[in-house]
């Protein structure tokens, strides 16, 4: 099938919908690295001010934690819990359209 075919089968009403998705994936995302980023910097920060005999200011698992960052991190911005992919979808998206 060449690609002038594939396009004239879409319909606006399919690029309407596949633009959602895509504004809405890409909020997620954007939510996601911005509370992973958060999580990263209160780590750190508690490592800064942690005392030298203190379970915190020491860097076993720093891979693992970074990863369960990461996967908090995700499943929040799924959640949407701190409303900055809502925010990002009603400035994409029109209001009168759902």
């Amino acid at each position: 099938m060449n690609v002038n075919a594939l396009s004239s089968q879409v319909t606006p009403s399919d690029e309407d919908t596949i633009y959602r998705a895509k504004v809405q994936q890409a909020a997620e995302k954007f939510e996601s690295f911005f509370i992973s980023q958060m999580l990263r910097q209160m780590r750190s920060a508690t490592k800064e001010i942690a005392g030298e005999d203190s379970i915190y200011g020491k860097n076993t698992n720093s891979d693992m934690l970074d990863y369960a960052d990461t996967s908090v991190a995700d499943v929040m911005s799924r959640q949407r819990a701190f409303g900055i992919a809502d925010v990002i979808v009603r400035q994409l998206l029109p209001q009168n359209s759902k």
